[in-house]
């Protein structure tokens, strides 16, 4: 399988004092607020490092539901945070919260796929950073 997606950004003025827009392909960001106060402050709008966290945590989550179901289990609830760290101009660390219900796996078998999810994800392949899991069992 292969396909490409499509984002954009457009950006008007300097750094601090400019402005901007991301939206994608799919509309569910349609020109969203892109600012120096969305992406260092607390603004209202988007920013780079919540979008890795949004798309890291979508992909893992996805791809730890299409392993458990090769396994044989059907997951009733996955939910996984992505905290991106940004420190110094770089994003040092991301780390993923895991907390799953699934019945019948134990919390053995849970852990071995969670952490396999974490190592093929392809956002977790893309990304050049630290990468920690923890993993809840409910």
């Amino acid at each position: 399988m292969k396909f490409t997606r499509r984002a954009n950004a457009n950006w008007k003025g300097t750094g601090m004092e400019g402005k901007g827009t991301i939206s994608t392909q799919s509309t569910t960001l349609n020109e969203a607020q892109l600012s120096f106060k969305t992406r260092f402050e607390q603004g209202v709008g988007t920013n780079p490092e919540e979008l890795i966290a949004a798309a890291h945590s979508g992909c893992f989550t996805m791809q730890l539901s299409f392993l458990l179901s090769e396994a044989g289990f059907v997951p009733e609830d996955l939910d996984t945070v992505a905290k991106v760290t940004f420190e110094d101009g770089t994003i040092t660390l991301i780390q993923l919260e895991l907390t799953g219900k699934v019945p019948g796996i134990s919390a053995e078998d849970f852990q071995l796929a969670a952490q396999k999810a974490k190592q093929i994800c392809p956002i977790s392949k893309l990304l050049n950073t630290e990468i920690t899991l923890s993993v809840t069992l409910n």
